[in-house]
């Protein structure tokens, strides 16, 4: 048998063309397909050489007539290999089926040469290359071709138009490109097409009204622009339509009213414009209507009554008005409803909770008024149980959550951020055995959190954030042992953090910060093996931070606001437990020889025995040091009196010092390269060579020996300036700061009357100039813009983390390299200058006006990181509206943040960006951006997230897949 199938292995490129085989061609072409083969589960061991005929191998039909192979149906075998042209033989072949397989390599075009062949299945492969021309060409009785989820590229060919008999096209999930076939509307039997994940573009050609029989039509996820084709109404008997994700716009065709058959229609993801038709109510037979993020306007058309049999509904992220119509209570048949990211108004309507639906999004619209619920009859009993996802987020809903909240037995997501609601959470709540996600965050809630949350033992997510809750964290969070997240932040809890926390081994997130909390960590936390973020900053806890786990290397900003924790992480050791001292009596006599001193005299003889040893040893101690600075100096004077020149100054400034008084000498240190400056015309201060002015002093350019550029910041505070010692510290601590998006500081120079920094010199010039100077005002795209917000946000996190406060950020600050990234620059200046307080800080650092937090105006609030948040917050403004953080008019000042906030209160926020930005720009990304920026220049500085907190999200807007959330 060995031999026999050596053989056909070694004669199957001849066989294929022989006529004069003795093997029967059905059982010869199906074995030399399988020697082609990698079949890991032995998924063909039936298949035999030495049986007559094959039809009862595995996934082989025969035509009972003629007893020759009329369906191969291998599917999700495991197959590997190519298609090979054996399949020749199988003439009688008239469905081939590989899908769900790991078939490589390009398609075969001798397929078209198989005369019966009807049904072609190889979706869900590994083919790549392009579809062949032949298969069309030759195209004789072929029904159905599906080539779905595979690697293909190229155009279809133009010779798919001219396979007549096709019925069944798939080709969706592949890398297809350029336009549709100009003919492709010339099939007149189709009824499926499915083009869908792709990448084609250009019109969707008219024509294809005259395709009759066409039943569904997906051309969703490509790049397909311009309108709808007038005439698509004309196919009367489709029943499916999508063609959501592309970038068709305009109005929707009248004809469209005609598919009176349709059950599924989607136009979501596209840029449709203008108001919805009423005629969209005609559509009887619509159950799936999805019309979400479109730029449809007006009030929701009150035919969507019409529309019994209508099971979803998705009308989001688009620009409707008004309030949802009454008429939707007719759809009885309606399970889900989505109108979330709109401009809609009123109340919350009472009928929404008993159509018994399973799932209602209102979020970000514009709700008001109390959250009212059916009463528990037994119709509303039926929808309690039936609701699994509510979310009312983001609206300006008020009044207390009614309590029978509890009654949602089913409930899966339970949101209601972001409102007005007040009261006490209900303890209701612990009836949501189900509930996944809950979140009351940003709320007015007040009250303790009731213990019998417990009950919602199924929680993933618990958000309560923001409110004004009191009392202690209940232990019953010990219950969820699901629990991923939890984040209580913002409110006035108080009491310890309860040891049951330590039993979630899923917590991932956890935020306890701006509370009241007391006592001690738990050590058991360090168990939670998956945890990333643990904040308990700003609460009054104290003792020791655990050791081990992720506590190990927890971030200070974490732990801040805490100053009685000790450990490690934050700098402060414990207190050692020591015995107790031993004291001994001053009155009792230790005399041997019976002295006759009284007991007071030996008490202060004894006290002024110790006191003269510690004034000799600080003395000699003293003396020491004196001898060996002296030493020191005297060498350093004369390595300098050998080695070095003076340091030229050339300036057109008078220095307040006198050339006679002052040493030639100065302190040049450079933390890395060269530490000599080119000599010539251009000396180190040279006024034209100045870059500009500052706060805190000008700014020079200048070369370095070793070629580089540098730019030299000459410190014009030196009455102000500390000592040498604590100037020289200050600064090389700064000068170990490294980051991609900070201005690496070089080195020093210092005299008692001029200090200089040598800082990085970055080629393009400041954001300020980008912005609002020049030939380049306002020439940055949105990707520019959102890349500079993001890489400052993560230049200002990392000198947070390093415990750094950067004190004067402004677009003249923020300075941006050849490659378009951001980097900060002059950060914290102020520690060098001790004698600044609140105000004298402000004056020195005015050109910032706008920038600086209000803590500066206020003597008793700690300046802390959270006034570079503002800054930032205002510079994110800036970049956005390409507008000055304030603007004086004739007869009037304008305040950027005010502006941008009434814009966003009165809902066109869209308005505020850039008119003159470069290119386009994705709204989902600009408003969340802006929100950011108004929340981050808050005026009360605990409602301003940290810098770590600002990159996540801004991460999260620009990445939407790993989990965006609408910013408030």
């Amino acid at each position: 048998m060995l031999l026999n199938l050596l053989t056909i292995l070694f004669l199957a490129p001849f066989l294929v063309e022989s006529s004069d085989s003795g093997f029967n061609d059905d059982v010869l072409g199906l074995i030399v397909f399988k020697a082609g083969l990698k079949d890991p589960e032995a998924k063909l061991i039936s298949w035999n050489e030495d049986d007559d005929n094959p039809c009862k191998w595995v996934g082989v039909k025969c035509d009972p007539r003629t007893n020759r192979v009329s369906e191969l149906v291998l599917d999700g075998f495991s197959l590997s290999g190519h298609i090979g042209r054996s399949l020749l033989r199988l003439q009688f072949l008239r469905i081939l089926s590989l899908s769900k397989n790991n078939f490589n390599g390009t398609i075969n075009p001798i397929l078209a040469q198989i005369g019966n062949l009807r049904v072609i299945d190889l979706s869900e492969n590994n083919l790549s290359g392009s579809i062949p021309d032949e298969i069309f060409r030759q195209c004789k009785s072929l029904r159905a071709i599906s080539l779905a989820k595979n690697n293909l590229t190229g155009q279809i060919p133009n010779s798919f138009s001219s396979c007549s008999t096709l019925e069944g096209v798939n080709f969706s999930s592949n890398q297809l490109s350029g336009p549709l076939p100009s003919q492709i509307w010339s099939l007149t039997v189709l009824r499926s097409l499915d083009l869908s994940d792709n990448l084609l573009e250009g019109e969707i050609p008219q024509g294809i009204g005259s395709l009759y029989d066409l039943r569904a039509v997906s051309l969703r996820k490509n790049n397909f622009s311009w309108q709808l084709p007038e005439d698509i109404g004309g196919c009367l008997l489709l029943k499916s339509l999508d063609l959501g994700e592309n970038s068709l716009s305009g109005g929707l065709p009248e004809s469209i009213q005609k598919l009176s058959l349709c059950t599924f229609l989607s136009l979501s993801g596209n840029l449709f414009t203008e108001e919805v038709p009423d005629w969209i109510g005609d559509m009887r037979s619509l159950e799936v209507l999805d019309l979400s993020a479109n730029k449809f306007s007006g009030q929701i058309p009150y035919s969507l009554g019409n529309l019994q049999f209508m099971k979803e509904l998705n009308l989001s992220m688009n620009q409707f008005t008004g309030s949802l119509p009454e008429s939707l209570a007719n759809c009885i048949n309606l399970l889900a409803i989505d109108v979330s990211q709109n401009l809609l108004t009123g109340n919350l309507p009472a009928w929404i909770l008993k159509l018994g639906l399973r799932s209602v999004s209102f979020s970000g619209n514009k709700l008001s008024g109390s959250i009212k619920y059916p009463s528990l009859t037994s119709t509303a009993a039926a929808s309690y149980q039936s609701l699994q996802f509510l979310d009312l987020s983001s609206n300006a809903l008020s009044g207390e959550i009614p309590f029978v909240i509890g009654n949602f037995s089913s409930l899966q997501f339970l949101n209601m951020s972001g409102n007005s609601l007040i009261g006490a959470i209900p303890t209701s709540v612990g009836e949501l055995r189900t509930t996944q996600f809950l979140d009351l965050s940003h709320n007015r809630l007040n009250g303790s959190i009731p213990s019998q949350i417990g009950g919602a033992v199924s929680l993933q997510e618990l958000r309560l954030e923001n409110n004004f809750l009191t009392g202690k964290i209940p232990i019953q969070v010990g219950k969820f042992s699901s629990l991923t997240s939890l984040i209580l932040s913002q409110n006035n809890l108080t009491g310890p953090i309860p040891a049951a926390i330590a039993n979630l081994s899923d917590l991932q997130l956890v935020d306890l910060s701006f509370n009241q909390l007391s006592g001690s960590l738990p050590k058991e936390l360090t168990n939670l093996s998956r945890l990333l973020s643990f904040n308990i900053s700003h609460n009054h806890l104290q003792g020791e931070l655990p050791v081990g786990g992720f506590f190990n290397t927890i971030p200070l900003s974490s732990v801040s606001g805490n100053p009685s924790l000790c450990g490690s992480v934050v700098n402060h050791s414990c207190p050692a437990v020591h015995p107790k001292p031993i004291v001994l009596n001053p009155n009792s006599s230790s005399d041997s020889g019976g002295g006759s001193l009284s007991p007071n005299f030996r008490h202060k003889k004894t006290i002024l025995s110790i006191s003269a040893l510690i004034a000799i040893g600080a003395a000699i101690f003293i003396v020491i040091g004196v001898v060996t600075v002296t030493v020191l100096n005297l060498h350093v004077r004369s390595s300098l009196s050998n080695s070095a020149a003076p340091l030229t100054l050339s300036t057109g400034d008078d220095f307040s010092h006198s050339p006679t008084s002052e040493s030639n000498y100065g302190k040049l240190v450079m933390f890395s390269g060269d530490a000599e400056f080119v000599a010539g015309a251009h000396a180190l201060l040279n006024k034209d060579c100045e870059l500009g002015r500052g706060g805190f002093g000008a700014v020079y350019r200048t070369v370095l020996r070793d070629g580089r550029s540098v730019a030299i910041k000459k410190l014009n505070l030196s009455s102000l300036i500390k000592s040498q010692e604590d100037f020289e510290k200050e600064v090389s601590n700064l000068g170990k700061i490294r980051h991609h998006n900070l201005v690496v500081l070089e080195g020093y120079y210092w005299t008692p009357s001029l200090q200089l920094l040598i800082n990085e010199y970055i080629c393009s010039g400041s954001l300020y100039k980008h912005l609002h100077e020049g030939e380049s005002k306002n020439c940055l795209s949105w990707q520019h813009r959102f890349n500079i917000i993001l890489g400052t946000a993560k230049g200002l996190a990392h000198l947070h983390q390093l415990n750094i406060i950067h004190y004067n950020l402004k677009s003249t600050n923020v300075l941006i390299d050849r490659s378009g990234e951001p980097k900060v620059g002059d950060f914290s200046l102020a520690r060098l200058l001790p004698m600044l307080d609140h105000y004298t800080l402000s004056s020195k650092i005015q050109s910032a006006l706008g920038y600086m937090a209000p803590e500066f105006a206020c003597r008793t609030v700690k300046i802390t990181e959270k006034c570079d948040v503002y800054g930032f917050g205002v510079l994110t403004l800036e970049v956005v509206t390409g507008r000055r953080p304030v603007e004086y008019m004739e007869d009037d000042v304008v305040v950027l943040c005010d502006m941008v906030r009434e814009a966003l209160e009165a809902g066109r926020v869209e308005e505020c960006v850039d008119g003159k930005l470069c290119g386009n720009f994705p709204a989902e990304e600009a408003i969340p951006v802006i929100k950011l920026g108004l929340i981050c220049a808050s005026q009360v500085p605990s409602n301003r997230p940290d810098m770590g907190e600002v990159v996540k999200i801004l991460e999260l807007i620009q990445c939407p897949s790993e989990g965006q959330e609408e910013l408030e």
